[in-house]
């Protein structure tokens, strides 16, 4: 394999492209929006910078692995900062919960909550520490092509219950309920409902707590200049504002790539990391193959939609962490409002970030950069006017942040836009308007997820949050790993 195309300039897009570009593989990324980065957009106005997502970055090795091919060092086009607390937990009642990795610290809030539950969290964590050698470590980079190499998996994966969810697993552990949130919570960062998505998802915990939780300076937006500025050293060719519109196919074979404005190449191997449903569904129009795996995706369960309001304040708030959780009055109710019922209910729970905590820049000089993410039935469930119910769930939201946390903030507010699932779906591609692909449940993990190379199509592969192992930087990062090696390999 001489020469590649990717198509998506995503994460995992680009960390694919730069390990294909630094085994000599001629490779082009070609990218329907103005800017790279997928999901990890960003937005400038009226002074402030809005980073669209993801904003958690766990596992920044899996990041320096990709400079580290040529012996560069990341820091050289990036410096990464941490963030502690890791998040901040903020229920109805005022209680609020620091995560750390600092045992003192964590011992301290979690006798709070429930003075006997540090024994039962260091249990869970001897529990995290195992999934994520087994899950992690050995698993998310491995490409599962076959039903055999599911079963060589599935012994470590029965030993670890992974038919049982995160938070079942969790409350075999702990017994305050509010240590069961914040223990479980994780998998939502990824797509997954903790009350239904496998226990090997709990290998979150120790991700983050060997690697901390770290975020760009500049923000998410420099993590994704900084791996486009890698890829263009060692040759690599990025194309913006030009949306495929075809893989150009012959035969078994992928040949290129068609684009919106007719420019065409062809390649020795083509790489998607754009939607898998509307690769296949739309990409790939032509082929009965395709055909036939757009039917069993269609009907799959995918994650939810997010809705996000951004918004620039006057002030500065140092009380207010980088990350919060602040959690609503129900917990498993609400989850099944979103992935059962598609419900959009009368309570949320939301996720605050406040980059400039940690990065004045990112903001004027005495003001402040937010934004507040709630998790939202897709498309295929909640097919509403987001148009018009999107307002009305704005005002809601900022209205819950000023009874919890600003006061005044309607008054401070200077400049604010928000981020609906049909964009999502306009944007991205994104099947049903879904934020993170397919839902992690273990009936789709693995080899039950798209696979890394297309079943008939050889040299056609996938890269992303629709392959193994998932969403996520890491998710996405390690994703790269596994299909770089398959494409490197050849097709054996």
């Amino acid at each position: 394999m001489k020469t590649a195309i990717v198509i998506g300039a995503g994460f995992g897009g680009l960390a694919l492209a730069i390990r294909l570009q630094s085994a000599g593989v001629q490779t082009t990324i070609v990218e329907s929006r103005d800017k790279p980065g997928g999901r990890g957009y960003f937005w400038e106005r009226d002074g402030f910078t809005f980073d669209a997502g993801p904003t958690v970055i766990t596992d920044p090795d899996c990041l320096r692995e990709l400079w580290a091919l040529t012996g560069r060092d990341m820091a050289e086009d990036v410096t990464l900062d941490p963030v502690l607390p890791f998040y901040r937990l903020n229920w109805p009642d005022g209680t609020n919960f620091d995560y750390t990795n600092d045992d003192t610290l964590m011992r301290s809030e979690i006798e709070k909550l429930h003075p006997g539950d540090w024994a039962g969290y260091l249990k869970f964590l001897d529990y995290s520490a195992g999934v994520f050698k087994e899950g992690y470590e050995k698993l998310g980079h491995v490409a599962f092509l076959d039903f055999g190499s599911m079963i060589k998996a599935a012994p470590a994966l029965a030993k670890y219950q992974a038919w049982r969810s995160v938070y079942s697993i969790v409350s075999s552990f702990v017994k305050s309920e509010k240590l069961r949130e914040a223990l479980s919570f994780h998998t939502l960062l990824v797509g997954g409902n903790p009350m239904t998505t496998s226990a090997i998802y709990a290998l979150i915990h120790k991700l983050e707590r060997d690697g901390g939780v770290w975020f760009a300076r500049g923000g998410t937006n420099r993590l994704v200049a900084a791996l486009v500025t890698q890829f263009k050293r060692l040759g690599g060719v990025l194309r913006l504002d030009d949306p495929v519109t075809s893989i150009e196919t012959l035969g078994d074979r992928a040949t290129g790539v068609t684009c919106a404005s007719g420019w065409s190449a062809q390649a020795d191997a083509v790489a998607a990391n754009s939607d898998i449903m509307h690769t296949y569904r739309d990409l790939l129009a032509t082929s009965r193959s395709a055909k036939r795996k757009t039917g069993s995706l269609e009907r799959k369960k995918y994650s939810p939609s997010l809705f996000v309001v951004h918004f620039g304040i006057k002030g500065t708030w140092p009380g207010i962490p980088h990350h919060m959780i602040l959690f609503g009055p129900r917990y498993k109710g609400l989850l099944e409002d979103i992935y059962d019922h598609g419900v959009l209910s009368e309570d949320f729970s939301l996720y605050l970030h406040h980059p400039t905590v940690t990065d004045p820049s990112l903001a004027p000089e005495g003001y402040s950069t937010f934004y507040a993410l709630a998790p939202v039935p897709h498309l295929g469930k909640f097919p509403v006017d987001w148009d018009e119910i999107g307002p009305i769930l704005e005002k809601r939201i900022l209205d819950e942040i000023g009874r919890r946390l600003i006061p005044d903030i309607h008054e401070r507010i200077v400049t604010k836009f928000s981020y609906a699932p049909k964009d999502f779906a306009e944007d991205l591609n994104a099947h049903l308007g879904s934020a993170f692909s397919l839902e992690p449940v273990l009936t789709q993990s693995a080899y039950f997820r798209v696979h890394n190379r297309d079943d008939h199509i050889p040299n056609l592969y996938f890269v992303g949050a629709g392959t193994h192992p998932g969403a996520g930087i890491p998710g996405v990062v390690g994703s790269a790993k596994a299909t770089a090696r398959l494409m490197l390999e050849g097709e054996k």
